[in-house]
């Protein structure tokens, strides 16, 4: 257990599923938060049930207190985090702005999981393997009003494997942002400027960025197919106005665009070549 700074307290702020692997492993160590703001709950998934955000599920379960207020800069979730009295605010993947005063009451550390200032925004880690990338990685930066442009305290380059879809990438990148983050808490370096050469932004992904354009090279099908597998879910259009998942995709030998396995809607994960015993060919 470290001494000074370290001792106080943390706070931890995030919302989705990459959020919640970090704040697991972070949950393991001498700077567990005391507190985790999260998102209220929200329709989720394909029957659109009410439920918690996946940092919710798992602050709960690792016994945290959690808030969930309707905006994280009312005056009620600003007190409930001054509270704390915290040594350190974390923010991974909140999805929704901090604004003024709640941005300059604490230093908050964000946990970016791109090498800034290349992925700026909501979809850093699909954005890269689309892009194809030949690696990514995480930066610790401190959190200012515009959009993921803060002095950055670490980073830590992770290459992208062409064995690697979302969820084989995302997990070594939870890995490396808590190495980074307990590395950034124990030794409080000075943050360092972006550059201003490189930038670019990670749009948030669209139903568009999902339909798979078979007339684009197989090459980049590939790449989103591999990009969105397994939480969101590439797909291909079919005449009907249905949609059919695409779950595996390869190159054939002849260079042309290969399903593996697929998802027809309503039903169960299948081979292509299964599919095809029922229904028509789609390439």
């Amino acid at each position: 257990m470290s001494s000074g700074p370290a001792a106080a307290p943390t706070v931890f702020l995030g919302t989705s599923a990459f959020a919640a692997g970090v704040l697991r492993e972070l949950a393991e160590g001498p700077y567990r938060p005391a507190l985790v703001v999260t998102r209220p709950d929200a329709k989720q998934g394909r029957g659109r049930k009410i439920g918690p955000p996946p940092v919710a599920v798992a602050a709960r379960e690792l016994g945290i207190e959690v808030d969930q207020p309707a905006s994280v800069n009312d005056d009620e979730a600003r007190a409930r985090i001054a509270a704390v009295q915290p040594g350190a605010v974390i923010l991974c993947a909140f999805g929704a702005l901090v604004k003024e005063p709640l941005l300059t009451d604490h230093d908050i550390l964000n946990v970016h999981p791109s090498l800034l200032p290349r992925w700026r925004g909501a979809a850093p880690v699909e954005r890269a393997m689309m892009a194809g990338d030949a690696q990514t990685g995480v930066s610790i930066m401190r959190l200012v009003a515009e959009l993921d442009a803060g002095p950055v305290y670490a980073q830590k380059a992770e290459p992208i494997l062409p064995s690697d879809d979302y969820a084989a990438l995302a997990a070594r990148l939870q890995d490396v942002s808590v190495e980074l983050l307990l590395d950034v808490l124990e030794r409080r370096p000075e943050p360092e400027p972006q550059p201003e050469d490189g930038i670019t932004y990670a749009d948030k992904l669209t139903a568009a960025d999902r339909t798979l354009d078979l007339t684009r090279p197989p090459e980049e099908n590939v790449r989103i197919v591999r990009a969105l597998h397994p939480h969101i879910g590439a797909r291909i259009a079919l005449p009907d106005g249905e949609f059919l998942g695409v779950q595996e995709a390869g190159i054939a030998l002849d260079g042309s665009l290969e399903l593996v396995t697929v998802q027809p809607a309503g039903g169960r994960s299948m081979s292509y070549a299964e599919y095809l015993r029922g229904h028509a060919p789609v390439l």
